[in-house]
């Protein structure tokens, strides 16, 4: 992955996108907010009028990076915002509302077996997703300088137990938690988090064998989630909505990292406060 960033970077393939740092603390959580440089502002503005451009199908030569398993490859995220951002897109033509299976989560498997990672999956539209097509997405941690891996783990200290899928007290919305024990082994690994992934959008009301089916044949999402997957705990999040305000959410913000794109939009956060900006967006 290193390597073909560099090589993308040095035909401009690869666009990080500058951004600036705010730290604002809520609830007991050291959020990171990312707002678009002023600079990097007026290159965006510039590059208005250019194509669209989907990443995905098919992904550009240049940011694959290569198979992840028979069934995922990778590709790196054209614009990134977190240094060192891969998408695992599936080979296949499948709706990123599609259900999460067993190929999916060999592929979250492999990656954290080789990368101390989040990989996360927006749902739906409705929970941040930008491209149709499924595709999970992994950034390295920590996301920050902070004491935490991922900022949302200061306040892991306290949930109701009720099994393998707990609830985080410390948060104000629906959520269903549970830890993890390792990726040494990829194949157990992957059974695993099928299972509590099952379990995990059964306890959030997100799982219904009722709902539409995909082309497939395995079950739409009749509600839209968040799910995010490191080596030690996995989480899933009910979304009701995608936006704040003009502020679009994602799984991200669940792990305790927010983007704006402009000072309004990090008035709006600084006003409300992160975590009601994620209540705001979730289901109570």
């Amino acid at each position: 992955m290193l390597e073909r960033e560099r090589a993308a970077l040095a035909v401009g393939a690869l666009q990080p996108i500058a951004t600036e740092e705010t730290v604002l603390e809520d609830a007991g959580v050291r959020f990171v907010v990312r707002s678009i440089s002023s600079l990097e502002r007026k290159r965006l503005e510039a590059a208005k009028g250019e194509a669209p451009h989907n990443p995905l199908m098919p992904p550009e030569p240049p940011l694959t990076v290569g198979d992840i398993t028979p069934t995922h490859v990778g590709v790196l995220n054209k614009y990134p915002v977190v240094a060192h951002h891969l998408l695992l897109v599936t080979k296949a033509s499948v709706p990123q509302e599609a259900a999460l299976d067993g190929d999916d989560f060999a592929a979250i498997a492999r990656c954290l077996a080789e990368v101390d990672g989040l990989v996360f999956y927006n749902g739906g539209r409705e929970a941040g997703a930008s491209q149709p097509h499924k595709h999970l997405q992994l950034v390295p941690l920590p996301l920050d300088a902070g004491a935490w891996a991922a900022p949302i783990e200061a306040i892991f200290d306290s949930w109701a137990a009720t099994g393998n899928v707990n609830r985080l007290l410390q948060l104000p919305f629906r959520n269903a938690f549970s830890l993890l024990d390792g990726f040494d082994d990829e194949e157990r690994a992957a059974d695993r988090l099928e299972e509590l992934y099952a379990a995990q959008l059964a306890a959030i009301g997100a799982l219904n064998e009722d709902a539409p089916r995909a082309a497939n044949d395995e079950p739409m999402q009749p509600a839209p989630y968040n799910l995010l997957v490191t080596r030690r705990w996995m989480l899933a999040v009910p979304r009701s909505r995608e936006r704040f305000g003009t502020i679009s959410v994602n799984a991200l913000g669940f792990a305790g990292s927010l983007f704006v794109r402009d000072e309004e939009e990090m008035e709006d956060v600084r006003d409300a406060g992160p975590m009601r900006v994620l209540r705001a967006v979730s289901i109570a």
